[in-house]
């Protein structure tokens, strides 16, 4: 019997991580998923809930500590990989964070509500990228997956959602905000072109994933999302499994969503 595919799930103790983790666990296909969080005890609550929901489960997984903002967390979390399993056959890059709703609250700058979703969504994403392509270069079927958000430039220039059409003067008078986040996410897809670019050769099958407005955590609006028509999380759980599945190898270094290739890519 064949070893179960390895995967490293970021941000995987809450919203689209945790739903991503959960469709894996549910799998007909083996999978050993190393479910990532900033936090321990966050990711071993995670795992519980999971055991409770998923009692029949028979694929496995387990808690890494994975800070993105920190590289000896992240070379903690890669030496551990390469120790105790060998190699990483997919590599998820879900977590993600926003900071503009903390600058409408009056609680970060403007130049911090930018400069820390780079460091996470992009810097922290891409060092932990670099830091594990040896581990995936093991693999028999290496998968690099960026799950990208509501990015996609050429959508977003037909109906700039969400925020609503603002009259002359200034200042604005700004609600609902999610220009930072999206910025950095803008640039996740030229990191997925990029590191398509650079494995290419190796066989590493690369995507950036659009999963669906989600009613997640992320900027701890979840209720929000919801009441403006974001779906469950697990919406976008089950897209990602089936990019990993390989329903979606047709668009390999492309920017896909639960219907295919996504416009403009």
């Amino acid at each position: 019997m064949s070893s179960p595919n390895i995967v490293l799930v970021t941000g995987g103790n809450n919203g689209l991580g945790y739903e991503t983790v959960k469709a894996l666990l549910e799998s007909d296909k083996a999978y050993h998923v190393l479910l990532g969080s900033r936090s321990l005890d966050k990711a071993r609550r995670a795992i519980g809930t999971l055991h409770s929901e998923c009692p029949t489960a028979t694929n496995t997984v387990e808690a890494v500590q994975l800070d993105l903002t920190s590289d000896e967390s992240i070379e903690k979390a890669s030496e551990h990989i390469k120790a105790s399993l060998g190699r990483l056959d997919i590599l998820i890059n879900n977590a993600g964070s926003t900071f503009d709703f903390e600058f409408l609250a009056g609680n970060v700058s403007l130049r911090e509500c930018f400069t820390k979703a780079y460091d996470v969504n992009v810097a922290g994403t891409h060092v932990l990228t670099w830091t594990l392509i040896p581990l995936l270069l093991k693999s028999a079927d290496p998968r690099l997956i960026f799950v990208s958000g509501l990015s996609n430039l050429s959508q977003a220039s037909r109906e700039y959602f969400p925020t609503p059409p603002q009259p002359a003067g200034w200042p604005k008078t700004i609600e609902f905000e999610t220009i930072g986040y999206r910025c950095s996410k803008v640039a996740l897809n030229m990191l997925m072109l990029d590191w398509n670019h650079k494995l290419k050769a190796d066989g590493v099958k690369v995507w950036a994933v659009g999963p669906g407005m989600l009613a997640t955590d992320l900027g701890n609006i979840r209720e929000q999302s919801a009441a403006m028509g974001a779906q469950h999380p697990s919406v976008g759980g089950q897209v990602l499994r089936r990019v990993v599945e390989g329903e979606m190898d047709e668009y390999v270094g492309k920017f896909v969503g639960k219907d295919g290739l996504m416009d403009g890519f």
